[in-house]
């Protein structure tokens, strides 16, 4: 079965640090660039970061550059998001996302940054 599934979310206060994972199956997670996705409540989809299938790359969207870090280990077919200096404004649901032949979505995991 074609699935990602994500964990690492909860709450956290702001200043704090969470460590997302994303664990891939039934596809050949190395071909396949990776993305972060969040939605905050009652807005839409922003995109987080991204990587490509080999790790060299990387990409961060400006509200969370300097701050998150995104890493993949292809051996362990995964994918990590290092989420430092959080912000209560970084409350959303994370998804992964995996693009290659196939286009595939995590279930997401919540994050709640709360005092």
């Amino acid at each position: 079965e074609v699935q990602l599934v994500e964990s690492g979310g909860g709450l956290v206060q702001p200043g704090g640090s969470l460590r997302l994972s994303c664990a891939a199956s039934g596809f050949t997670f190395s071909l396949y660039a990776m993305s972060w996705v969040r939605q905050a409540p009652g807005k839409g989809l922003e995109w987080v970061s991204a990587i490509a299938d080999s790790g060299v790359s990387t990409a961060y969207a400006d509200s969370v550059k300097d701050r998150f870090t995104i890493s993949r280990d292809n051996a362990k077919k995964t994918v990590y998001l290092q989420m430092n200096s959080l912000k209560l404004e970084d409350t959303a649901v994370y998804y992964c996302n995996a693009v290659g032949y196939l286009e595939v979505w995590g279930q997401g995991t919540l994050v709640t940054v709360s005092s």
